[in-house]
């Protein structure tokens, strides 16, 4: 399967779209398709890249 946040880098703001209520998160490490987020409202979530399609947020 194809990694769809393979461009995501450490630092990135991300949204997922299926969890809005978690809020904006800070991607930690994304590694073999594995992607760490910390989110706001959730905390640290580890999302498998070939499942979720995290959205890049660039106006927070």
């Amino acid at each position: 399967m194809t990694n769809l946040n393979s461009f995501l880098e450490p630092g990135m703001l991300v949204r997922n779209p299926a969890q809005p209520d978690w809020g904006i998160g800070q991607v930690q490490s994304n590694i073999g398709g594995k992607v760490t987020v910390n989110f706001r409202e959730a905390g640290k979530v580890v999302i498998d890249g070939t499942r979720v399609e995290l959205m890049p947020v660039f106006d927070e």
